[in-house]
């Protein structure tokens, strides 16, 4: 893990852990409302470490962090990007999600319900193809869009963007809830020089429609939910001539990216 992933998280190695099978059992929650924050690094060290809602870490193998990969893919005309941008209620995201520490890939495709809440669906996929679309992954895709939002992007679907990043997952028993620190975050378009947040972890919480009570201790604290997505801000970010309003504020107050190492 970087400097700057220990000096996030590096207090949460006192707390008491929590296995996988656990966490998804008490906390499974694929239908949610995600709230995001980008938190400076020293901040959330100090947050985390007063936060004081009897929180679990998820522990495998004795590590409680873990390393992720994201290929988002979209049509060539940006549909996916551009609901997001828009802030259509009908939004989706394709991708396939690989952790990498376990050579395990799943294709998933998020949607937006009602009420904001985000619904992930996803099945196991071959590491060799987490970069592709096969035929097989295609036609998922296409039918799980269709129940959930009605509709099927009308063109060819291909990798625009590749996220990394460590992730420390918390489990909150007072809500049944789940947590997640992302540090060195990191953006790469194909072909392209991939960028790292500067200085910062994303820090998103999942629960039911009511706020947790890490939401409620980040609020007490003045940090606010940020308007951000890592897919869609990531492009914005590294594809300036986007429509991006969205994220206006995010991209030009809170978050600084530098060349990744």
């Amino acid at each position: 893990m970087s400097t700057t992933a220990t000096a996030a998280v590096g207090n949460l190695q006192l707390l008491p852990a929590i296995g996988l099978e656990e966490l998804n059992s008490e906390a499974a929650l694929q239908t949610r409302v995600d709230r995001k924050y980008l938190v400076p690094t020293r901040l959330a060290r100090e947050l985390l470490a007063t936060a004081g809602t009897g929180m679990r870490v998820l522990e495998m193998e004795g590590s409680r962090s873990f390393a992720y990969d994201s290929v988002y893919f979209d049509t060539a005309a940006l549909d996916s990007y551009l609901l997001a941008a828009r802030g259509r209620r009908r939004r989706y995201k394709i991708r396939t999600r690989t952790y990498v520490d376990s050579a395990v890939s799943f294709l998933e495709v998020k949607t937006e319900g009602a009420r904001e809440a985000t619904v992930k669906e996803r099945i196991p996929y071959q590491l060799e193809d987490r970069s592709r679309l096969t035929a097989e992954g295609l036609a998922y895709v296409r039918e799980t869009l269709a129940a959930a939002v009605g509709s099927v992007p009308a063109g060819a679907l291909g990798p625009v963007i590749e996220t990394r990043y460590h992730r420390t997952t918390l489990y909150l028993p007072e809500s049944g809830s789940r947590a997640t620190i992302d540090t060195g975050v990191t953006w790469q378009c194909p072909g392209e020089p991939a960028w790292v947040l500067a200085d910062a972890v994303i820090l998103e919480t999942k629960s039911g429609s009511t706020a947790g009570p890490l939401d409620r201790h980040l609020w007490a604290n003045g940090v606010r939910p940020s308007r951000i997505s890592k897919f869609a801000t990531g492009m914005a970010a590294l594809r300036p001539g986007l429509p991006a309003n969205r994220w206006h504020r995010t991209l030009c107050r809170t978050m600084a990216l530098r060349p990744a190492p």
